[in-house]
């Protein structure tokens, strides 16, 4: 019991204080990784919102990226100038800031976190909707072309009907700072980007993160985690048992949209630009494997995957020049020290791929089901299958 609770309370206690408290460590050590830390953060997110598709509900989405996009466009629709043809302010310190009114939409950023979650899940459930009673591959196939749509969508919505919806391949620029309502000097402390005060920037996704988790967990424990899982492992008998899988998997999508779209905000108000490029199929597929090396439907393992896979990105790859330098530099070979290894970055991070599901194909932290499924030798080629075509 003693072991239950500390895995249970004490572990996750400590790494939420630890988590609060680096900002503090970061600045005292001057090692300077609130800017990578940040998006790290934002993968994190995305990560556990694609788990709640893949993980929970065994649906694999090849097209997450979509509710990425959305949600950081609905952040530039509503807390920018791109629709210059209104004047409309809610609640934004921008707006307040400047001391009269200002072309564009201007409506507070927590209110517009709350939009991108909403409209994502609703488009969640449209392109949801009528893909859903497919399964497999032939599912895996659809969503991969809803995330090609959409980012195309964006990069050619400059000019429907005469409307400028997107702003085509410039995207949209100078996104208003997050701020506190009735606050407006709070503004400043978010837009000292320059100075590098990334303080309010990473407290914000901290929470944004925890209530992510709080949320994974709650639903995991509750009745419609339960039917996900019914539906992951054998969607036949779901149904025979009075489970609808439509409509369960339908949650699935709509659910994972939400943290997808409000990570989508966050990014878009944090970057103050959105690009129709920033949002390429790549993304899906990076996420994705943030989720399988974590562990899926391990809530935990997801997160260290996607800390795993984004830490190799920022922190070791490119850290892995200067080390091959260093050793030619003190071995006397020419050949290391002027080796380009920045261009094999995409090669280096396959390898690393590929002995991960080599030595440990059921995730860094897995799930115990899918461990004991893909370690039974008595179930063979049925559990990699399974798996496959989970």
């Amino acid at each position: 019991m003693r072991g239950v609770a500390l895995k249970r309370f004490a572990l996750p206690a400590v790494l939420i204080t630890l988590a609060f408290l680096f900002p503090l460590l970061d600045d005292g050590l001057g090692l300077g990784l609130m800017f990578p830390i940040i998006v790290i953060a934002v993968y994190v997110m995305l990560a556990l919102g694609l788990n709640i598709v893949i993980g929970f509900a065994g649906l694999l989405d090849l097209g997450f990226v979509a509710f990425y996009a959305l949600g950081a466009y609905v952040m530039g629709w509503l807390a920018s100038s791109h629709f210059n043809q209104v004047s409309f302010s809610f609640l934004s310190t921008a707006q307040s800031l400047s001391g009269g009114a200002r072309p564009g939409i201007h409506i507070s950023f927590w209110i517009v976190l709350l939009v991108a979650g909403a409209f994502t899940a609703l488009c969640g459930v449209l392109i949801g909707a009528p893909t859903l009673r497919l399964r497999g591959d032939y599912l895996a196939i659809v969503t991969l072309g809803f995330g090609e749509i959409i980012p195309r969508f964006f990069q050619n919505g400059d000019n429907l009907g005469g409307f400028n919806l997107t702003n085509g391949t410039v995207g949209i620029k100078s996104i208003d700072s997050p701020g506190i309502p009735f606050l407006p000097e709070s503004l400043s402390s978010w837009q000292r980007f320059g100075t590098l005060d990334l303080n309010p920037w990473y407290y914000t996704i901290l929470v944004l993160v925890l209530i992510t988790i709080f949320v994974n967990i709650r639903l995991r424990d509750s009745r419609l985690g339960r039917a996900w899982v019914s539906v992951r492992e054998d969607e036949t008998a779901a149904a025979a048992m009075g489970i609808n899988p439509v409509t369960t998997k339908l949650w699935a999508y709509a659910l994972g949209a939400v943290f997808g779209g409000i990570a989508g905000a966050f990014y878009g108000a944090f970057i103050k630009s959105i690009f129709p490029t920033s949002f390429s199929f790549n993304i899906s597929i990076l996420i994705l494997c943030m989720v399988i090396l974590g562990g899926m439907g391990n809530i935990y393992g997801v997160i260290l995957g996607a800390i795993a896979l984004q830490g190799i990105n920022f922190y070791l790859l490119p850290q892995i020049n200067g080390w091959v330098h260093a050793i030619g530099d003190a071995l006397g070979s020419p050949l290391l020290s002027g080796a380009d290894i920045p261009k094999y970055n995409f090669f280096i991070f396959g390898i690393i791929l590929v002995l991960m599901m080599l030595l440990r194909p059921e995730g860094i932290i897995p799930n115990r089901q899918r461990q004991e499924e893909l370690h039974d030798d008595s179930t063979g080629g049925d559990a990699l299958g399974g798996t496959a075509r989970a």
